[in-house]
């Protein structure tokens, strides 16, 4: 296989791509949906991860898609972080991945079938950790790389986990470190290379698979839940704070962070998401005392980012303890507080 830098392929990669919030707001907001049927559980009008279905009193399915253009170089490597990533919307609903489809587009004048190869491995790999069954997909002949899948989850009908359920007085748990938009800016453009960035690309082949880390008990404990990923940490608390009518106030200093992210954000090593992300969610957000880095960071596209988590006070230490194992920066960042004037709150 001929050796290509999948990132120079394409003018933006992973979440980052993502069409900005308030773009999608305006252009949903045009339309016209059908009619839900009674077993919908959950649609797109919080912005929840994923939808569910009502199949049975005791199962409910979890639907959802998601792909993006190359983050990494490394073919493989890049598939097994689109197939993350995907996956990471089943998880952050409270089920589990059974069955994948993928979304492939593929310019086949101008790359190797080898580079498809490995990124469909990469992803046949990851989702053979998550015990999720590779089932088929629909390609197409493109001018840029493209890929994702579209997966279906299982999940009890009273075990879901959405944006709505934050309580006053729960603590908020992040999984996974922030700084993927502006690492994979920097690697763009030649500024450190993927062994530099190990740290950050092993979290985003990591799949955020809690419900099997975690008892019964504990997952009775999380009350509301979403994954940080395009539209950053405030972006996602955003929607997740105004689903649950609450506001969430973050210790910026508790922010676990992937290494050198905070060297490039310092170096505005941006991407258009970060502009767009703080537009959504600046008038929302009280950030009076926040340094110009970490202002930044706050609204840095994660790809394949972390979940958050609002838990009962009482038991955070414990699940803390017991995420850490599989998740080693995992990190408590904030409260959840009575809804105020302003949504979010970083102190």
């Amino acid at each position: 296989m001929t050796t290509v830098r999948l990132t120079q392929t394409v003018q933006k990669g992973g979440c980052a791509a993502k069409i900005a919030a308030l773009e999608l707001r305006k252009i949903l907001s045009k339309i016209t949906f059908p009619p839900a049927h009674a077993e919908l559980l959950v649609d797109g009008k919080y912005f929840d991860d994923a939808a569910i279905y009502k199949v049975s009193d005791e199962q409910a399915m979890v639907q959802t898609l998601d792909f993006f253009t190359p983050i990494v170089d490394d073919p493989y490597t890049f598939g097994k972080i689109a197939a993350c990533n995907a996956v990471s919307d089943v998880y952050a609903m409270g089920g589990r991945p059974v069955t994948a489809m993928a979304i492939l587009a593929f310019p086949l004048a101008t790359m190797e079938g080898d580079v498809i190869s490995a990124v469909l491995q990469g992803a046949s790999d990851l989702l053979a950790q998550a015990k999720c069954t590779f089932v088929g997909g629909h390609s197409i002949d493109d001018d840029t790389l493209k890929f994702g899948l579209s997966v279906t989850g299982l999940v009890h009908p009273e075990h879901i986990w959405t944006n709505q359920g934050a309580k006053e007085g729960d603590v908020l748990i992040l999984t996974k470190p922030l700084g993927t938009g502006t690492l994979s800016a920097a690697l763009k453009r030649s500024l450190l290379s993927e062994d530099e960035m190990r740290e950050a690309l092993t979290g985003m082949g990591q799949a955020n698979n809690v419900v099997d880390v975690l008892s019964r008990e504990l997952l009775s404990h999380i009350h509301a839940a979403t994954d940080i990923t395009g539209f950053g940490l405030s972006g996602h608390s955003y929607q997740m704070a105004k689903a649950s009518q609450k506001t969430f106030a973050f210790n910026t200093h508790s922010l676990p962070l992937y290494l050198r992210a905070q060297e490039f954000i310092e170096k505005e090593i941006l991407t258009k998401a970060h502009r767009t992300n703080r537009e959504y969610t600046e008038a929302a957000i009280e950030t009076a005392t926040l340094s110009k880095m970490m202002s930044t960071l706050i609204h840095d596209p994660q790809t394949s980012g972390g979940l958050l988590l609002s838990v009962s006070r009482e038991v955070a230490p414990v699940m803390l303890e017991k995420l850490r194992v599989t998740f080693p920066k995992a990190a408590i960042i904030g409260e959840v507080t009575r809804e105020e004037k302003k949504t979010l709150l970083f102190t």
